[in-house]
C-alpha cells in the first residue's frame, strides 16, 4: 500500500531530522479492518531526531463492538476496563491535534492507517498525513527479508536486532515508544556514513515502495 501525504504544512524536502513525527500504535478488538474497533491508542512525539517524553499520549477508547478473546489475551484489556473510557470521537479529536503538521510513524502501518482513518472520520477529520512504516523501512534497508506470505517483522525482534530496548509490549504507548526508537535507528542508518542525512521524503517514499 502506498501512503499519499496530502497534509498541508509538512515540508518533506527537509532533512529527516528537521521534520516532526508522531509514532502511533493501536490495540484493537480484533484485526477485521472494517468491523473491529480501537480499544487503546498511544503516541510518542519525535522532534529534532529525538523522542520527546513530554509529548506522549495514551488513552483507552470505548469500542463499538465486543473485544475478541484472542485480542484480550494479547493486550489484556477487558470489557470492564473499557466501560468508562472516552468515546472514539473524543479521542479522535485529540489525535487529530497531535498529528497536525507531523509525519505519522507506525509499525506494519497498514493496520494503523485503516483504524486511524476511521477514528479520525468519527471526529470529523480527514486523515491526510504522510506515513513511514518501520516494517517497510526495515525491508528497504535490508534489516529484514520480504516474506512470500506477506508477514510483517515483529516489532520486538526488530528492536532487539537494532540493540534497542522494548517498552511494554502490546501496550499502545509502550509499542508507540518502541516504534519511535526503531524509526530513529533506521532513519539514522538510511544514509551512508559521512553522507548528508536522508530527506523526510526519501523515508516516506522508501516506506511506500516496500510496504505490503
Amino acid at each position: 500500500m502506498r501512503w499519499k501525504g496530502g497534509a498541508t504544512g509538512i515540508d518533506l524536502k527537509v532533512s529527516w531530522r528537521e521534520a516532526r513525527y508522531c509514532a502511533i500504535d493501536v490495540e484493537t478488538t480484533g484485526l477485521d479492518l472494517r468491523r473491529d474497533s480501537i480499544v487503546s491508542i498511544g503516541s510518542a512525539g519525535i522532534r529534532n531526531g529525538r523522542i520527546v517524553c513530554g509529548d506522549s499520549y495514551y488513552s483507552l477508547i470505548r469500542p463499538a463492538c465486543p473485544v475478541s478473546v484472542a485480542s484480550m489475551r494479547i493486550h489484556c484489556l477487558r470489557p470492564a476496563d473499557l466501560e468508562g473510557a472516552p468515546t472514539a470521537r473524543d479521542v479522535g479529536q485529540e489525535i487529530a491535534r497531535r498529528l497536525n503538521g507531523r509525519i505519522v510513524v507506525a509499525h506494519a502501518a497498514w493496520i494503523e492507517h485503516a483504524f486511524l482513518k476511521r477514528l479520525l472520520r468519527q471526529a470529523g477529520v480527514r486523515f491526510a498525513s504522510p506515513m513511514v512504516d518501520t516494517a517497510a523501512l526495515a525491508r528497504a534497508l535490508g534489516y529484514v527479508r520480504s516474506s512470500a506470505q506477506g508477514r510483517e517483522p515483529s516489532l520486538e525482534l526488530l528492536a532487539r536486532q537494532l540493540s534497542l530496548p522494548v517498552y511494554a509490549p502490546h501496550h499502545a504507548l509502550g509499542d508507540a515508544t518502541t516504534t519511535a526508537a526503531v524509526f530513529l535507528a533506521l532513519a539514522t542508518k538510511s544514509a551512508p556514513r559521512g553522507a548528508a542525512p536522508a530527506s523526510a521524503q526519501s523515508l516516506v517514499s522508501s516506506s511506500a515502495d516496500y510496504a505490503y
